[in-house]
């Protein structure tokens, strides 16, 4: 398998879902900018979008696959009967919480969005938005069951395309319910549903080539499953870090008018970044590590740390620095119409710039976290993710009367930067982090590469200012031919200086 290759296909299907999810969040913006009906839906979004992240984009797979390729490396059929298990247990589970979350919305409501709760008409709204959307929580957690399976097998573009079901069906909601004068926010809330019943539909097509699911009912649990769900809270907390604090943040930000708004806009440019620096990186390479350290294959465990790190490095880095200086640029470029304001452009704007501060940090976490579970350990990723949380909320609730709702991105940074430092130090000092000198030099390139991109981006910023104000009506499009210039520039010397070679990244 080729790290580079792979990741490159996992980030193309995931660029596409994210692109789609621009249009899906510009036509929000346009036409619920930050009201009441798009803070209620943003909330009744959150928690099944959380989980989506959480179970899709790499946390079930931290549990799920070092155990399924331990039976599948004994025989086809020990893997077969794991499988089962597993998703016969899951899916129990998923139907016990998905009819305690219909039965208490309202105080699960009043738990993500507490600040709701002094405007009567919006707790309203976002109990009756969150009704609709929860069962979603079902289809994507079964989704990513499958999509475990499929990436076990190192097929990863059936599982990255399948959230761009999701934007295509919000896309068609919006623009229906914009045709026949319905309730937008509600529509959408119902479109959320019927993508995930889509996107499980659409796994399922692809995974049987592989595996043919058995649901069997049974009260005696293999030791085996239980090992793996025994994992599966630690893996959903550790992997899951960043969505949780985002989750937290949220409930934070539910005190202030509009907040809920800003943080969804920010977190929506931020996420593409992380999703192909860590996400994309993380879910490609834990199956060859996993298997790696099964066969006890200690160089070839080495070389794929190596590489995991450095790819994420490539990626992460001069994304971080773009948004720091672009964000006022980006976000009024991608969101700047309709109801959406100057002001809502400049708060907004903000917040992407102090999550910009920690992209690096995000993705790292999610690469290290890998070198622990690729080993069945998810107590120590557990542990490390738990205390980032609480120093997050620790500064988030000490400086929000001071800062407002800016500290939020400000606190999540801080504390997954200072996670990925007790991720360094726990692994170094059990020596489980396997550093060859050749990633230091490569690191260095990473650098200078990135320092020319940045020189070339603040140069083409100031020179075409004037078409990336706020009343230009065209302003996206001069957005996106900057951007893409600037990208060029960077992969160019990166090409250059030897860090994009495909050879370089192959695990055999």
């Amino acid at each position: 398998m080729n790290l580079l290759s792979s990741a490159s296909i996992f980030s193309f299907f995931t660029l596409i879902s994210r692109v789609l999810g621009y249009i899906r969040d510009v036509l929000i913006a346009i036409f619920l900018g930050a009201s009441i009906f798009a803070d209620a839906f943003f909330v009744a979004f959150r928690l099944p979008n959380t989980f989506r992240r959480l179970f899709a984009e790499g946390t079930f797979n931290a549990a799920f696959i070092p155990s399924y390729t331990l039976a599948k490396l004994k025989n086809k059929k020990t893997g077969k009967v794991f499988a089962d298990n597993v998703l016969s247990l899951l899916l129990i589970i998923l139907l016990l919480i998905i009819t305690i979350g219909e039965i208490f919305t309202p105080y699960l409501v009043y738990l993500i969005a507490p600040g709701f709760l002094e405007d009567n008409d919006k707790f309203n709204l976002a109990v009756e938005f969150t009704r609709i959307t929860f069962p979603f929580l079902l289809f994507v957690s079964l989704s990513s069951f499958f999509s475990g399976i499929l990436n076990s097998y190192n097929k990863f573009a059936a599982a990255a395309a399948a959230p761009i079901i999701l934007n295509i069906i919000l896309i068609i909601s919006i623009v229906v319910s914009y045709f026949f004068d319905l309730n937008i926010a509600k529509q959408l809330s119902y479109g959320v549903t019927i993508a995930g019943i889509l996107q499980l539909l659409f796994l399922l097509y692809f995974t049987f080539e592989f595996y043919k699911p058995s649901i069997k009912i049974s009260f005696k649990i293999s030791n085996k499953v239980k090992f793996f769900f025994k994992k599966l809270l630690p893996s959903i907390f550790s992997s899951g870090v960043t969505q949780i604090n985002i989750l937290i943040g949220t409930i934070i930000a539910s005190f202030e008018s509009g907040a809920v708004s800003y943080l969804y806009y920010a977190d929506r440019v931020y996420q593409i970044n992380l999703a192909i620096a860590g996400i994309a990186v993380s879910t490609v390479s834990l199956p060859v590590l996993s298997k790696a350290f099964k066969l006890k294959n200690h160089t070839k465990v080495s070389i794929i740390q190596n590489k995991a790190i450095q790819l994420s490095l490539i990626l992460s880095l001069p994304a971080s620095l773009g948004l720091i200086i672009a964000s006022r640029e980006i976000v009024n470029g991608l969101f700047g119409y309709g109801s959406f304001s100057p002001k809502d452009v400049e708060l907004t704007a903000d917040a992407l710039m102090f999550f910009g501060y920690g992209i690096i940090a995000f993705a790292l976490v999610k690469i290290l976290s890998n070198f622990f579970f690729a080993r069945d350990n998810t107590k120590t990723p557990f542990y490390i993710s738990s205390f980032i949380v609480f120093l997050n909320v620790t500064i988030s609730l000490s400086f929000f009367d001071q800062i407002g709702f800016l500290i939020i991105p400000i606190a999540t940074s801080i504390s997954t930067w200072a996670g990925v430092l007790i991720f360094l130090y726990i692994l170094n000092k059990k020596n489980y982090l396997l550093l060859r000198t050749e990633l230091f030099y490569n690191i260095f390139k990473t650098v200078i590469s990135t320092a020319i991109m940045c020189i070339v981006l603040i140069f083409t910023l100031k020179k075409y200012s004037a078409f990336l104000d706020y009343s230009y009506t065209y302003k996206s499009v001069y957005l996106i031919i900057i951007v893409g210039f600037v990208g060029l520039v960077y992969l160019l010397f990166c090409y250059l200086l030897g860090l994009l070679k495909i050879k370089n990244y192959k695990t055999n």
